[in-house]
């Protein structure tokens, strides 16, 4: 794979570190490291900023003058696309869906919507089940009616495109392991928008690197997960010129761990950020690196991966912890 071919925008701290988690590890029975994601620069960092390079890239080329995309009220790629146009003079207009029902007021005005204000972006709130592409393509209309050229971004930056990014992560871990004498057994990650699971899947698969990648799902059952994901792996297997690399059984969602549904939190969930923390000083989020984080924790106490030597990707998102001030005081 060759990524040069595709506009890029640089725009992350890359590589970003692969790291033991030792005292995890040991408190598990697993042998853990991270891949940290969460370090990745822009805005606080995070998973979306190597969707964004080649988004922007995309984008730039095209003559977007402002970028438009959506996510839930405390979306992590809401807070990085809001930043990534401000660093490059693009405006930014956003629809955000009250997916959860909070009306908390750290929730709806903290964390990250307090950050998208700050980095200039227009918000807009729709209730939750919204047709969000179809509020997409309302404000591009919008944006195009006053003189300006829109480049719409699915949530999660979640196409074909924006999955470039995790395929060229896949890339960076196989790079760093092997310069580490590290031979994983499994690379582990929230699955979401579907574009961070697919981009590592498709990457590993036309690297013929042969590391299976198990997504913890936060939000959709697993058969439309899997299908999600399989779907957009292929589209960008097919983007790189691979359109037979990417087969069904290289796709793995585990959905056990989503708890009430998306952005919703639990006592596990709690547990999780806890014992990440108080082991290793590792800060997750409470919906996507901290549900994946509660998965890997109860895998690990039934045995799952015994033997293995375990990659978990932090996705970032801790930015959206402020939101969740009310629920998570008296509870940690």
């Amino acid at each position: 794979m060759h990524l040069a071919r595709f506009p890029r925008v640089r725009l992350a701290h890359l590589p970003t570190p692969l790291e033991p988690l030792e005292r995890l590890s040991e408190e598990l029975g697993v042998e853990i490291w991270i891949k940290r994601d969460d370090c990745t620069g822009l805005a606080g960092g995070g998973n979306k900023t190597r969707k964004l390079e080649f988004l922007l890239g995309e984008a730039l080329e095209q003559g977007a003058d402002t970028l438009v995309t959506q996510g839930a009220v405390q979306s992590n790629h809401v807070r990085q696309t809001a930043a990534a146009a401000s660093a490059h003079g693009l405006a930014c207009e956003v629809i955000l869906e009250a997916r959860t029902g909070s009306t908390a007021t750290d929730y709806v005005g903290n964390g990250n919507v307090l950050l998208n204000q700050l980095f200039g972006a227009v918000m807009r709130t729709v209730p939750g089940g919204t047709d969000m592409v179809a509020e997409l393509e309302t404000t591009a209309q919008a944006v195009r009616a006053r003189g300006g050229a829109p480049y719409v971004i699915p949530g999660g930056g979640s196409n074909a495109t924006g999955a470039l990014g995790y395929v060229d992560c896949a890339r960076e871990i196989v790079v760093q392991a092997d310069e580490l004498d590290l031979k994983i057994d499994r690379i582990i990650t929230a699955t979401g928008s579907a574009g961070t699971h697919a981009g590592l899947v498709t990457g590993l698969a036309v690297m013929g690197a042969d590391v299976p990648v198990l997504g913890i799902g936060v939000r959709a059952p697993k058969a439309k997960q899997e299908e999600n994901v399989l779907k957009l792996a292929q589209l960008t297997a097919a983007k790189l010129g691979r359109p037979d690399a990417v087969t069904p059984e290289m796709v793995v969602a585990d959905c056990d761990y989503v708890g009430e549904g998306y952005g919703l939190i639990d006592q596990a969930v709690i547990d999780a950020l806890a014992l990440a923390a108080r082991t290793d000083g590792i800060v997750l989020d409470p919906v996507y690196s901290g549900k994946a984080m509660k998965g890997l924790i109860a895998l690990s106490r039934q045995g799952a991966f015994k033997g293995e030597t375990v990659v978990f990707l932090h996705t970032g998102g801790a930015q959206g912890l402020f939101g969740y001030q009310s629920e998570l005081q008296g509870a940690l």
